[in-house]
């Protein structure tokens, strides 16, 4: 991997490069949040230190998206299937994916780089499935938001606080009573076990993916 780049901005958004810092990773579809929204959080927080002006917008992203707003794709379950098959091809070669979910109009992921940039994962990932939804679909055009959220793992709690509010998400959101059933997350057996079927077939040891085992420098 290339050297870390540290703190980088592309427009609004600031993100952290740190090389193998595992990270929480929110994008979403583009139509979940309309463009005078967005600029009205910008305008409102335009006052506040720049950590705290994104942590909040990110808070206000992900509560205004659990709404449902847009179109929401992602609840047609080939869609959904797609996102999150798109999530578990680079699992053990650029990432170690650590968990995620698969929400209808957004997503949730929590990771590890190793083996590239933290742009270049996100890039691939959204790159990638965005073709094969729109092919899958007979649509064009743009599928994801431009650019995506990210916070650095702290430390083991931190960890687990981020992990439990990503496969919590969908009951938060009023999708399921109880996210073991909802079936695009890391919190249901179906996926795990499908991850673990594409790590197999890989020839890849699946403890690779125990979070457990995460280094926390």
């Amino acid at each position: 991997m290339k050297d870390p780049r540290g703190w980088y901005s592309r427009g609004y958004i600031p993100h952290y490069d740190g090389g193998s810092v595992t990270q929480f990773l929110t994008w979403r579809l583009a139509d979940s949040l309309p463009a005078k929204v967005l600029k009205e959080w910008e305008r409102e927080l335009a006052h506040q230190d720049d950590q705290i002006r994104i942590r909040k917008i990110a808070q206000l992203v992900n509560e205004y998206c659990d709404k449902g707003y847009g179109e929401c794709l992602l609840k047609d379950p080939r869609v959904a299937r797609l996102a999150q098959e798109q999530l578990f091809e680079n699992h053990g070669k650029q990432y170690e994916l650590h968990a995620w979910v698969v929400m209808p109009n957004h997503m949730h992921v929590l990771l590890t780089p190793t083996n590239a940039r933290l742009e270049k994962v996100v890039k691939g990932i959204k790159g990638a499935s965005s073709v094969k939804i729109n092919q899958l679909l007979g649509r064009s055009g743009r599928l994801w938001q431009p650019g995506f959220f990210d916070r650095y793992i702290r430390d083991s709690d931190h960890l687990e606080g981020v992990k439990n509010y990503i496969e919590w998400n969908p009951m938060k959101a009023n999708l399921c009573s109880d996210p073991t059933k909802w079936a695009w997350s890391s919190a249901n057996s179906d996926s795990r076990k499908r991850l673990d079927v594409l790590i197999s077939a890989r020839g890849l040891d699946a403890s690779t993916r125990d979070e457990t085992k995460l280094s926390m420098n």
